[in-house]
Order: structure tokens, then sequence, then C-alpha cells
């Protein structure tokens, strides 16, 4: 058996374990099926009995009793099978909610170097419309699949009970039914393979350029993106049509089967009635009436247990995103009440893809309270330091000390607890201003969040916003300027009252409106904690208690701006070349 057709044991497993975590309604709804599959087969020969026993002779009383007990059949499997969708997808939609809490909450913990190497598009269709398709395991998938097989086992039991020589003319056809459905099986869970994959792909396409829709439109590149488009879309639509094409050969070519056995028994149960009379015209219709019944759910079977396919295709894509070993390590079991905020690199070293170091060797002090800025031209490794200290990723070999604690000693909540991190390129969600601010921390009250804007003068400029703390942000901040989006991620560093604060490239876009109310911003912010300023323009900076000059990697130069001025050395060369500049 190739590797395309064969079952996804271990994710059907897994899946039947979750759905059995309610183990009262799968049960329920297994015994309804049980009670449909019986009540459908017994149909068929109390219409035959009716004709035998009650029209022919002409007993019209006992056939109005048998009407009304097929009329509460009916009922019951009315009510049955309203029940059995019901709870089959209260079933389905519980434990793709489970299985999203799952993923989101491993995909939200994973480290920063898993969303580097995979597409916002592909973490999308994972968390979406693979769940979802996950859901016809139960709602189309195995509860269904249950029923048929049962209705197939009780009506093929009721025909060998009615008559067993028709019985024998209807199994015939079983052999051929299943070769042709096994054929079909094969068949489409390639497909299905196929169209998840270019699902992914076209998701991540859309997502990417609705992202960078600016950079298309600013270089003109809307028609070739077009076409690229266009593309990745006829190869999505390619794959739906391969899935349509089995399921439009399956359907006409199960019709000729059925009718061909529909022949048969009219045939060999014409003759035997009238050459043997060992078969009556009661059982001839309610073997009418089984062929129907016996085929359908064998042809529901196969493009029901490729549904079934299609959600184990998609579980076992979720699952493997699910068990992907991508946690940082949270190993420490230190908690530091309050901190004085020292922090010590020491030799520290580390890479982001092996073999090509980015930092190499760095080592540096800041005390309590002081104010350290990093300068460097880009790609020296700034940036890098922050992603250290804030543990977005692990370090190769040295260590990273906060009050003479290895950060890998802490607990990695309280590690960030500690620090504030404010980011050239600032992320507003799309709600309001409070709720940016605050991260919905319902720890932080709306007086608290206004009073710090007060503080850091810019409770003017939010009130003047519509509707002020409560104006609706647009996606990322677009409704505002940069400078406006700056002065909001200070605030919303300030209200956290961090002990270490970072500002990484925070003032180098802004504009000349708000350039005073960030400067203000920044010395209440760096008041009293301890500061690591990251910056392009060196005049911000020249207060700082240490400046670290990084060149590939390394601390070339560190001192006061004076002192390093005085030495002639890199960093002279930077401060006069943008002066020189900015002149």
């Amino acid at each position: 058996m190739s590797k395309e057709s064969k079952f996804n044991l271990s994710e059907f497993k897994r899946l039947i374990k979750i759905g059995m975590e309610d183990r009262p309604m799968f049960i329920l709804v297994t015994s309804v099926a049980i009670l449909l599959a019986v009540l459908s087969s017994v149909r068929p020969i109390l219409v035959g009995n009716a004709i035998d026993l009650y029209i022919k002779p002409k007993n019209y009383e006992l056939l109005l009793q048998l009407s009304l007990i097929l009329c509460g059949i009916l009922l019951a499997e009315i009510i049955l099978q309203y029940v059995f969708i019901l709870y089959s997808n209260i079933i389905a939609q519980t434990v793709i909610e489970k299985i999203r809490v799952k993923l989101f909450d491993k995909i939200i913990n994973y480290k920063l170097s898993f969303f580097d190497k995979t597409p916002n598009g592909t973490l999308v269709t994972r968390s979406v419309s693979d769940i979802e398709t996950v859901s016809q395991v139960f709602t189309d998938g195995i509860l269904v699949i249950l029923g048929d097989i049962l209705k197939i086992l009780f009506i093929v039991v009721a025909m060998f009970a009615t008559n067993w020589k028709l019985a024998l003319v209807v199994i015939v056809i079983l052999p051929l039914m299943i070769i042709i459905t096994n054929i079909f099986q094969k068949s489409i869970k390639r497909t299905f393979a196929e169209e998840r994959t270019q699902t992914a792909i076209f998701n991540s396409f859309v997502q990417e350029r609705l992202s960078g829709m600016k950079i298309i439109q600013l270089f003109n590149r809307e028609e070739a993106e077009f076409e690229k488009f266009k593309i990745i879309n006829h190869n999505l639509k390619k794959a739906y049509l391969a899935t349509i094409f089995y399921f439009s050969l399956l359907f006409p070519v199960v019709e000729v089967v059925s009718a061909l056995a529909l022949g048969l028994v009219i045939i060999v149960g014409g003759y035997s009635t009238t050459e043997f009379g060992d078969v009556t015209a009661g059982q001839v219709i309610a073997f009418i009436m089984f062929i129907p019944m016996l085929v359908r759910p064998i042809r529901q079977i196969a493009e029901r247990y490729n549904n079934l396919q299609r959600g184990l295709v998609s579980s076992e894509r979720v699952f493997k995103m699910m068990d992907l070993d991508e946690l940082l390590p949270d190993n420490g079991t230190q908690e530091l009440p309050k901190i004085k905020g020292e922090i010590e690199f020491s030799n520290v070293h580390f890479e982001y893809v092996e073999g090509e170091e980015v930092l190499k060797g760095i080592s540096f002090y800041a005390g309590a309270g002081e104010k350290i800025a990093i300068v460097g031209a880009t790609g020296a490794g700034k940036s890098t330091i922050i992603n250290l200290l804030t543990r977005f990723y692990d370090i190769k070999s040295g260590s990273i000390k906060i009050d003479n604690v290895d950060i890998r000693d802490l607990k990695l909540n309280h590690l960030r607890s500690y620090i504030a991190l404010v980011l050239q390129d600032v992320f507003l969600f799309n709600d309001t201003i409070m709720n940016n601010i605050t991260l919905s921390n319902d720890q932080i009250s709306r007086e608290e969040v206004m009073n710090a804007a007060r503080e850091i003068e810019i409770f003017d400029f939010i009130e003047s916003l519509p509707n002020g703390f409560d104006y609706k942000v647009a996606e990322r901040g677009s409704t505002l300027s940069v400078g406006q989006r700056q002065l909001l991620s200070f605030l919303r560093a300030y209200v956290y009252k961090p002990e270490i604060l970072v500002l990484d490239e925070a003032t180098s876009s802004i504009d000349s409106a708000s350039e005073t109310l960030i400067q203000n911003a920044t010395e209440k912010l760096t008041m009293n904690r301890t500061s690591i300023i990251i910056a392009h323009r060196l005049a911000t900076i020249q207060n700082a208690d240490k400046i670290l000059v990084m060149d590939q990697g390394r601390i070339v130069e560190q001192g006061k701006h004076q002192d390093l001025l005085e030495k002639n050395g890199y960093y002279s060369k930077l401060y006069h070349a943008q002066f020189k500049n900015s002149a």
C-alpha cells in the first residue's frame, strides 16, 4: 500500500480520544446510530408483509394498524436522525474547540525563531481551515460511517431473513462495490493532500501581499503580483477540480451497479414467483426497497471515508505543528520580588543560523539605574543584544545575568515582567487605545493609564482623538502617524512600571510634531530605572552613562560620549559623519 493511501491511524486515535472525553455524549450518539440502523432495516420487511398478509387478503383493519406502526417508525427515525446530527456536530465542534485552544496555546509560546521560518499564511491555514476540516472526522466521518456500516449489516441480515435467494442475488454486487470504492479512496486521498498544500500556499501568498501592499504599490508591482496570484489561484482550482472529478465519477458508477442489482432482483424474483412460488410479491417489493437502502450507505461510506481522510490529513498537519519542539526552555525556578536592575553580559556568543555568529564574545555591565546606549552600523548586533536579554532567543555560550542571577534560572514570565520594550516598528492591535495600552490587563486601571499619560505629557494628544482613550485604532495603527504610534508605545511601557527599559531605535523615525513629546516621555521613562537605548541618532544619547560601540558582533569601544570623541576612534567617525550629514 502506498504511503498516500494509508489510513492515518495515529491521528485517528488522538481525535477519538479527544472526542471521547465526553463519554456519555459519545455513547448516546453511538446508541442512536444503532437504533437508526435497526429501524431502517425493519421498514421494508413491514411493507412486504403489508402486501402479502393484508393487501392481498384484503385485511384492511390490520393494514391500518401496520400503517400506523410504519408512521411511528418513520417519526422515530426523524427524531433519532435529528438527535444524531445535532449531537455528532456538538462532539465535532467541541473537539475542534479543544484543538484550537491547544494549538494556539502552543503557537503563542513558541520561540521567535519558529516564526522567522514559518509563513503567517501557513499558521493561519493550520489554525483556521485545517482545524475546521478536522471536524469532518466526526460530522461526516467516523460517527456517520459507523451508522452506515450498522445499516449495511442490519439490512443484510434483514434481507436473508426475508428471502435468502434474493439476498444472494443482491450480495453478488457487494464485491464490485468494494472494489470501486477502494479505487476511489486511494485516488481521493492524494487529491485531498494536494488540496491542503495548495490552500496553504494560497493563504501564505495573500497574507504576505496584504501585509506588503504599500511596497507593491510603491514599486508598481501590482500587475506582476496579480499574475503570480492568478497562477497560484489556478493551481488551487486544479487541486479542487481533481477532487471533484473523482466524486463526479463515483456516483454514476454506483448508480449503474445499483440499477444492475435492481434488475437482477426483478428478473429472479418475478421468475421465482411465477415458476416456483418461493418468492412472494411482497418480498420483491421489500427487496426493491432494500437495494437503494444498501447501496446508499455503501456509496456514502466511500464519500464519507474520504471526508474522514480529508479530516485526518488536516489533523496530521495540525498535530504535527502542535508536536513541534519549538518551545523556549523554561526551566527557571527563581522569582525576584524586587530587582535593582543590574545587567551583566559575560562573553556572550550567539548565532541565528548555525555556523554564522552574530555576537562574538560580548561583555558589558550596566549598573542599577544606569542609562546604557548601544550604537553601531546596521547588522552590528545591537538588536540581538535585546533579543537575548528578553530571552526571545537563547545564547550559544556565555552568560547573561540580572542582579547576579542567570536569566535562564529565572522563570520566563517573571524575567519578562521586569523588562519593557519600546520598538521602532510599533505594533498596535485593531482595538481601542486603552486596550492597546493595557493589553487587556485588568490589573491596570483606566485611572492609572490616564494619570500615566499626564505624567509623560501625552494626555492631551490622546484626548484630541475622536473618543479619546476609546478611539479605535486601525489594524497596525495605520490611522495614526509614526510619532503618535511611538507615543502610545511609550505609554504602554510606562504603565507596566518595568525595572529595566529597552528603547530599540525608538526615536529614529519620529516626526517633528512628536519629537518634543517623545523626548519628554523618554526622560520620564528612563528616570531611576536601568535603560538600554539603541539609537542611530547619536545626538539623543550624549547624556548616557555609558555608550557601547559595536562593529561586526563585537564591542569595539565603550565609555562616555566626550571620552569616546576624544579617542578619535570608531565612535568619533560615526558621530562626525552623522553631524556632517545633518548639517
